[in-house]
C-alpha cells in the first residue's frame, strides 16, 4: 500500500511596508540623498510644466494665468528655423554620444591594461580635471588659441610661413571644434565610469585567459568588451533621452552672438535664449522645454523596446 503524498501548503504573507523599510534601512539611508535630490528638483517642479499652456502673468501666478492651449508651442514651429535647429541639435548629440563613448571606452581599457598603479591614478586625475572647468574658461581658452590676430595657433602658423584661416568667420570649422572641446571635457568622467565597471569584473576570467595563452587584444575582445556591453547600453539609453537637449553653456560661450556661425552651431537652446532674452516670455520657453522632454521620453521608450526585443536582460525596464 503506497502512502499518499501529502503536500504542505505554506501561506506566504507579503511583508508590510514598515517591515521592509526596517529590514533595508541601511540601503535606504544610503539612497536618501539621491531620493531627496530627484524629489525636490525633478518631481515637485513637475506641476510647473502647466506654464507652457498659459499666458503667464506675474500677478496671477502659474495656475491663475489665462489658459492658451497649444499656442505657446507655435513659436518654434512657425519660426522657420525648426529644421535647422533639430538637425544641429541631433547631429551634435549623436556625435557626443557615439564618439564620446568610443573614446571613453578606449581610454578605460588602456588604463586597465597599465600595471603601474601610480601612473594609472595620476592619469585618471589629469583626465578628470577638464570636467570641472567652467564653460566660460573653456571659451576663453579656445579664443586665445584660435583668435586670428592674437591666438597662439595663429602665431605658430604665421611663424611657419602659412596663412591662418579666420576661424570665427568660418561656420564649417565649428562642428569639429565643438566636438573636440566636448570630448576633451567629458572623456575623463566617462572613462572613470567605464574603468569602474572594468575594475568590478571577475579577475579569475582574465587569469584563466592568460593561462590559456590569450594575448591582450584577445582578452579585450572576448572578455572585457562583452562584460562592458550592459554598461554601454544603459549609458546609451540614458544619453539618448536628451538627444534634443543641447549643452547650452558650451555652445553659447564658444559661439556667443556671432551670427556668421549660426548655420552650423545654432541649437534649440541658444535660439530660444536669443529669442526670449528681451521678451522674458517664460511660457514659450517652458513650451520648448516640455516639447524636448516629451520627445526625449518617447525616444527612450522606443530605444528601450528595441533593446528589449534584441535582449531583455539589457533593457532598462
Amino acid at each position: 500500500m503506497q502512502k499518499a503524498a501529502q503536500t504542505k501548503v505554506v501561506n506566504y504573507r507579503k511583508p508590510s511596508l514598515g517591515r521592509t523599510l526596517s529590514q533595508n534601512r541601511t540601503l535606504i539611508l544610503m539612497c536618501l540623498p539621491a531620493i531627496l535630490f530627484f524629489l525636490i528638483f525633478a518631481y515637485l517642479p513637475m506641476p510647473g510644466a502647466y506654464i507652457a499652456f498659459t499666458n503667464f502673468q506675474y500677478n496671477k501666478g502659474i495656475f491663475g494665468s489665462p489658459f492658451v492651449g497649444l499656442k505657446n508651442f507655435q513659436f518654434l514651429f512657425i519660426s522657420g528655423q525648426l529644421g535647422l535647429l533639430l538637425k544641429n541639435t541631433i547631429l551634435y548629440n549623436l556625435a557626443f554620444i557615439i564618439l564620446g563613448n568610443v573614446v571613453q571606452l578606449a581610454f578605460a581599457i588602456m588604463l586597465s591594461e597599465v600595471s603601474f598603479k601610480a601612473y594609472k591614478k595620476t592619469a585618471q586625475s589629469i583626465m578628470f580635471l577638464p570636467y570641472f572647468i567652467s564653460d566660460v574658461l573653456v571659451s576663453l581658452l579656445v579664443y586665445n588659441l584660435l583668435n586670428y590676430d592674437y591666438g597662439f595657433i595663429s602665431h605658430v602658423v604665421r611663424n611657419m610661413g602659412m596663412e591662418m584661416p579666420k576661424v570665427y568667420q568660418n561656420a564649417n570649422a565649428w562642428p569639429f571644434i565643438i566636438v573636440l572641446v566636448n570630448l576633451w571635457k567629458s572623456t575623463g568622467y566617462g572613462t572613470v565610469v567605464y574603468f569602474a565597471a572594468i575594475t568590478g569584473m571577475d579577475s579569475s576570467m582574465m587569469e584563466a585567459a592568460q593561462i590559456d595563452g590569450a594575448n591582450a587584444w584577445q582578452r579585450i575582445r572576448f572578455i572585457t568588451l562583452p562584460t562592458l556591453k550592459p554598461t554601454v547600453i544603459i549609458l546609451f539609453l540614458f544619453a539618448i533621452g536628451g538627444i534634443l537637449k543641447g549643452n547650452f553653456g558650451l555652445f553659447y560661450n564658444l559661439v556667443g552672438n556671432n551670427s556668421m556661425l549660426f548655420k552650423t552651431t545654432d541649437i534649440i537652446e541658444t535660439y530660444v535664449y536669443r529669442s526670449m532674452m528681451n521678451s522674458f516670455n517664460f511660457s514659450q520657453s517652458s513650451a520648448v522645454g516640455l516639447f524636448q522632454s516629451v520627445v526625449g521620453f518617447f525616444i527612450v521608450i522606443g530605444a528601450n523596446a528595441f533593446v528589449k526585443h534584441l535582449d531583455p536582460d539589457y533593457a532598462l525596464f
